[in-house]
């Protein structure tokens, strides 16, 4: 099952079931198709498949077949701006900017209009330093590969302080965003909302992998009641938690009603 989730809202927008036996990239265009996607942002992982993140403003999705550029195609068509992702297996454009990168740090990006935006936060003993770098001047790169809409080449430089250990990684992105920094930055740190905000909950508090269906199509309905109840449990004003609602809920008609009727 492929969700479309909503990072903002913390909601669950759709779902799509792949094929059987097929890597779940098949079922995700078609979330570009049923989706009204104007004025969003949309992001894409380095695979375009494992995991898309969605947000009101951040929608995903590939197929097989289709290339990153035929997605960018097709998101701007629907007039909306896209985040792409770029990984080793995209050849030449990765290397372009990684070569770029490596360039104009060399010489203090003396060459190029550039916009950074730096944040740092700690929690369970980690300190991690996010700088985003978001380069202005790609038209070599648009000539070159002919991307739809490419406007900006993002990277996103993380260190990671983990008692003492440090850890670097370097990410790169295209986009047809025309947005500094400060504000590319956050859309991509949004991309990975998912993971705490809903796979997480449906692992802990849904209990996901504790499901016995595995047979025809109860898989996929069970999934659906399940994002149902996380949507209607998400929406419940107060401050308590996931797991108190759902419980309350078994307990409390009255509160169960009040859930749905929401």
């Amino acid at each position: 099952m492929v969700s479309a989730f909503a990072a903002r809202q913390r909601l669950v927008l759709g779902q799509v079931k792949g094929a059987e036996k097929s890597n779940e990239i098949v079922a995700n265009p078609a979330f570009l198709n049923m989706m009204a996607i104007e004025r969003a942002a949309v992001t894409i992982d380095a695979m375009g498949g494992a995991g898309q993140r969605f947000r009101r403003a951040q929608l995903g999705g590939m197929a097989r077949g289709w290339c990153q550029r035929d997605i960018a195609k097709k998101i701007t068509g629907k007039k909306a701006d896209y985040i792409l992702a770029l990984k080793g297996n995209q050849g030449a454009p990765q290397e372009d900017v990684k070569v770029l990168d490596a360039e104009q740090k060399a010489n203090g990006f003396k060459d190029t209009a550039i916009s950074r935006h730096e944040t740092a936060d700690g929690d369970h003993g980690r300190i991690e330093t996010r700088t985003c770098a978001v380069i202005h001047d790609v038209a070599w790169l648009q000539e070159r590969h002919g991307w739809p809409g490419l406007n900006r080449v993002v990277m996103v430089e993380s260190k990671r302080d983990i008692g003492g250990k440090i850890e670097r990684e370097t990410r790169f992105y295209i986009t047809s965003l025309v947005l500094l920094a400060q504000e590319t930055g956050p859309m991509i740190r949004a991309h990975w909302a998912v993971e705490n905000s809903l796979h997480w909950v449906m692992d802990m508090v849904f209990r996901d992998d504790e499901c016995r269906a595995r047979t025809e199509n109860a898989p996929a309905h069970f999934t659906t009641l399940r994002h149902m109840a996380h949507n209607l449990t998400r929406r419940a004003p107060g401050k308590d938690s996931l797991r108190l609602r759902r419980e309350t809920a078994a307990w409390d008609d009255d509160f169960l009603a009040s859930l749905v009727a929401a």
